[in-house]
């Protein structure tokens, strides 16, 4: 429920509409389904190597111990950018979708306020923010099956409640426009691929709470063939609706396209009260990113590569300052009170996005020298717990998938901020690394 939660948030509830802007409607599905794809690869490698290191926040421990330290070190700070610069575009989006309500309220206003919220969660103890996040995730869950329930009746010309003349047309006539293939190419498709791939982030969570889990051995796998299938039916079953209902010049980022659906459907109060449970949703999702960031912190302090603070504990066994520190991220929704809000959003999804694709790649590249280091020592493949499918296809697969859309962002004005800042970012990683400890630290361990 933590990696749903996680996964359930901006990505799918706000910036959905950004990609059927661009993409169109079958590159919007395209788009999500290549995402899902790729997950379904990170979560083969992912599995094998959290079963291998049951660590608590241990995606660089994957790195360093199957590639290199100064990649393991590189990879920590990567993820903590991830979640830290998603916690800013989560409340960004609340913010904006609270302009439906208080149109006069500047969006940063609601942005310290849902800020408080998610570290006082966080901060209480780890077993409110488990219980919280548990009933977060539900209610997200619940939205998504009702968009698809109901947005799909309506398609299918079920439409009772809908004002007269506002009837949806049948099935999947946006998709057969002239228009409703690639309204801006192939290339519309390939810029919005990384903000899917960003809708998809939050997955790879069950690889950071495998470490607190009583077998890992069991439950991690299982998580992972869950997570992945539900993640499927979720939004790939509601980027279709979503595509089918709305035109794609018709949608972007001023408001959600769930409550888009939801008003065209025609059920009374339905607008206001998916409001409600996106902004709620969101709230989750910042909820997850916050624990993560703080417990990659305190990992990175446990293994001598941050400052020891970030190691201390509360009496209920909350690391309070790495929780702090990572709030400073959240803290750059701040921002969209000096810039249009929307151009905000769009840099920090773009932003995060990068980093998940680096964490993404770190992944596939450390169980693919994971398992070659594994069987060169004399290891038997057959006695693993978990074992990667098809290896070396899927690992290699992956990082070339992923180091793809990278490629596609560069083409997108509004998301190559994600270039300039996040390479500085990776090589001022490695560069300090190196500094502090050494060539030989930053050399391959494989």
């Amino acid at each position: 429920m933590i990696a749903m939660g996680g996964v359930i948030g901006s990505g799918l509830f706000l910036s959905s509409g950004y990609t059927v802007s661009q993409a169109g409607p079958l590159g919007a599905v395209l788009s999500y389904l290549v995402g899902a794809f790729v997950v379904w690869l990170v979560m083969a490698c992912l599995g094998e190597l959290a079963v291998a290191y049951p660590v608590s926040g241990a995606f660089h421990i994957y790195a360093s111990r199957s590639i290199s330290p100064a990649t393991g070190f590189t990879t920590a700070w990567l993820y903590w950018l991830t979640w830290a610069v998603a916690l800013g575009s989560e409340f960004t989006a609340c913010g904006l979708l609270m302009r439906r309500w208080f149109p006069d309220v500047s969006v940063w206003i609601w942005c310290l306020v849902f800020a408080a919220v998610v570290f006082g969660v966080n901060a209480f103890s780890a077993r409110f923010f488990g219980e919280t996040e548990y009933w977060f995730s539900l209610v997200k869950v619940v939205a998504v099956v009702a968009l698809i329930v109901l947005g799909g009746a309506a398609l299918a010309g079920f439409h009772p409640l809908a004002p007269s003349g506002s009837h949806h047309p049948f099935l999947l006539e946006n998709f057969s426009t002239p228009h409703g293939l690639f309204p801006n190419g192939f290339s519309g498709v390939l810029v919005t691929v990384l903000a899917a791939f960003y809708a998809f982030s939050g997955s790879e969570l069950i690889g950071v709470a495998a470490g607190e889990t009583e077998d890992p051995s069991r439950a991690v796998p299982k998580a992972l063939r869950v997570t992945v299938a539900r993640l499927l039916v979720f939004f790939v079953g509601a980027i279709m609706v979503i595509a089918a209902t709305i035109p794609y010049d018709k949608v972007g980022l001023d408001e959600s396209p769930f409550v888009t659906v939801f008003s065209a459907v025609g059920i009374p109060y339905a607008a206001d009260a998916m409001n409600f449970v996106i902004i709620t949703a969101l709230l989750s999702a910042g909820n997850s990113g916050l624990y993560s960031c703080a417990r990659m912190l305190f990992s990175l302090a446990e293994e001598k590569q941050a400052p020891q603070a970030l190691r201390r504990l509360s009496k209920r066994g909350i690391p309070l300052i790495a929780l702090s520190v990572s709030m400073l991220g959240g803290l750059a929704s701040l921002v969209s009170s000096v810039a249009a809000p929307e151009t905000v959003y769009l840099v920090l999804v773009s932003i995060a996005g990068f980093a998940v694709v680096g964490v993404w790649m770190s992944i596939a590249a450390a169980q693919f020298f994971h398992r070659r280091a594994f069987v060169r020592e004399g290891g038997d493949v057959r006695i693993l717990a978990y074992r990667t499918p098809f290896y070396p296809v899927v690992p290699i697969l992956a990082f070339a998938l992923c180091a793809v859309s990278l490629v596609g962002i560069a083409l997108d004005p509004a998301q190559a901020t994600a270039l300039y800042f996040g390479v500085p970012f990776v090589v001022a990683c490695y560069l300090y690394h190196w500094l502090r400890h050494g060539r030989r630290s930053s050399r391959a361990a494989v």
